[in-house]
């Protein structure tokens, strides 16, 4: 029986370079079987680079890498049968039509129970068009059909919806949660950030060639601080609420108080009670913790602020 704890992707001390430019500066890089993992990046951070090692289409330039325990570069011929690839860009022939190039990638590709993936990804009344013919999320549906197509063991997706519509993107969603309840292990990465928070059973965020934080979504948001905000009631300022001992910035602009706080439930409590025993209302308030964004701002941030104190 396999254990939910082995490790399909293992990088450890993952380095790549372009002649003098390192792209990829020593990450480690863990994905679980069965799980989704986003792998998210500001522009430049390395994310493409990293992918394009674990799937085999570079070497690294140092550090080890295996994915379903075999080297992606050496051992690639042994490989590629067991897992599934959406580039960002499809190479298909324009003048075959989408049935004939599901026909032609499914008699090149071994694996398991095929999908009826047109069906699927709702492209079944489009199979008897032309590719050169596809809108631009048509195109990307395909792309997607055909990487799924014979269910992979392990499906890289890279930037699976862009220039999908909302009902599209739902479409995908649903087939890659069906893939991940059939065991299928997914490493994914995307612009979208709703994408990640949706999906993702673990994620990291890359900058400058390093990972700068990883883990659960859970784990990731509590990098960052909560937010609380109001409007003063009428006649009181800010100096008289209540002391919030886990509030690390407070602003107050035009009668507006924006609070961020290491602990949500007991601030925003010490705030309502108060607002009660004064008999007053808080208008307009509003408190939530950190969103993926707000995180992955505070990652560029952090990082290009450490570089300018070193």
């Amino acid at each position: 029986m396999v254990r939910v704890t082995e490790l399909v992707i293992e990088a450890t001390g993952l380095r790549c370079r372009y002649g003098s430019f390192e792209a990829v500066r020593g990450i480690d890089l863990s994905v679980r079987r069965g799980e989704l993992f986003a792998l998210l990046g500001t522009n430049g951070a390395g994310k493409t680079t990293t992918v394009e090692t674990l799937e085999g289409h570079r070497a690294a330039s140092a550090g080890t890498v295996r994915v379903l325990g075999m080297d992606p570069v050496a051992d690639k011929a042994r490989l590629r049968p067991r897992i599934g690839i959406m580039l960002q860009e499809s190479g298909f022939a324009g003048e075959l039509t989408v049935a004939e190039t599901v026909e032609l990638w499914a008699s090149v590709t071994t694996g398991g129970r095929r999908l009826d993936v047109l069906e699927l990804l709702d492209l079944g009344h489009r199979a008897r068009v032309m590719v050169k013919q596809l809108s631009g999320g048509e195109r990307r549906r395909l792309d997607l059909a055909l990487a799924v197509l014979a269910r992979p063991e392990l499906l890289f997706l890279d930037e699976p919806t862009t220039g999908l519509d909302p009902e599209s993107r739902r479409r995908t969603w649903d087939l890659v949660r069906t893939l991940l309840a059939e065991g299928t292990t997914v490493l994914l990465t995307t612009h979208y950030l709703e994408e990640a928070e949706e999906l993702a059973d673990r994620l990291a965020i890359m900058h400058r060639g390093v990972v700068a934080v990883e883990g659960t979504l859970a784990d990731v948001l509590a990098t960052e601080p909560s937010r609380i905000s109001f409007a003063l009631p009428a006649g009181l300022t800010a100096a008289e609420l209540p002391p919030l001992p886990a509030v690390l910035t407070s602003h107050v602009l035009d009668q507006r108080v924006e609070l961020s706080t290491a602990d949500l439930q007991h601030d925003l409590g010490v705030l309502v009670g108060w607002a009660n025993e004064r008999g007053v209302r808080l208008s307009r308030l509003r408190a939530s913790h950190a969103s993926l964004e707000d995180v992955f701002h505070g990652v560029r941030g952090a990082v290009e602020r450490a570089g300018v104190a070193g």
